[in-house]
């Protein structure tokens, strides 16, 4: 059914790096931790792996609160991948500044394709079962708070259903990921 994600056959390095390249405000690299969230490395890993984060483009802004994308500018990959929900993993580290998480609702077991990068420190998410995998490395933060601030207005069910031209079209300022690629971690000296 979901042939051609390749799921089931991608699995994630204990430590690793992604370096997200975007159009305008920078690259920045996140470090992924599969002890804090096993299935949400694994899951993160096989999405980067597969483009799916690639022209791609930041939705949600806010400010005191967080930057929220991952849904992707094709939508029949939204159809796939919208149907294979992983399970949560307890929540080991916090939402510190700079720590990034799968979005999900308040059901259990729902999350997908969705990431936010925490602006502040969301520890009260911790309790509602949100489990980061991953910290924005080095200057990396400062790339991130220069994402365009669009709210809350694209509409995600659009996103969904028309992906990139639904955006291109009204939202045509928003930040985008260009490429998200996993990246050999630099030896220290």
């Amino acid at each position: 059914m979901l042939a051609g994600l390749a799921v089931c056959c991608l699995s994630a390095p204990p430590t690793f790096r992604v370096r997200f390249d975007t159009d305008g405000p920078g690259s920045f690299e996140v470090e992924v931790h599969p002890e804090w969230s096993p299935l949400g490395a694994e899951r993160f890993a096989a999405l980067v792996q597969t483009g799916f984060y690639d022209d791609t483009r930041f939705f949600r802004v806010i400010p005191s609160f967080m930057v929220q994308f991952g849904l992707s500018g094709d939508p029949a990959l939204n159809a796939k991948w919208r149907a294979n929900q992983i399970k949560d993993d307890p929540v080991v580290e916090s939402n510190k500044p700079g720590y990034m998480t799968f979005a999900k609702t308040g059901a259990p077991n729902s999350r997908t394709t969705q990431l936010f990068i925490n602006y502040v420190d969301n520890a009260r998410l911790d309790g509602m079962g949100f489990a980061p995998f991953a910290k924005v490395l080095g200057d990396g933060m400062a790339v991130v708070k220069k994402i365009y601030n669009c709210g809350e207005k694209p509409n995600q069910g659009q996103i969904q259903n028309e992906g990139n031209a639904y955006l291109d079209k009204n939202f045509p300022e928003l930040s985008k990921i260009v490429k998200a690629t996993i990246v050999t971690a630099k030896e220290e000296i």
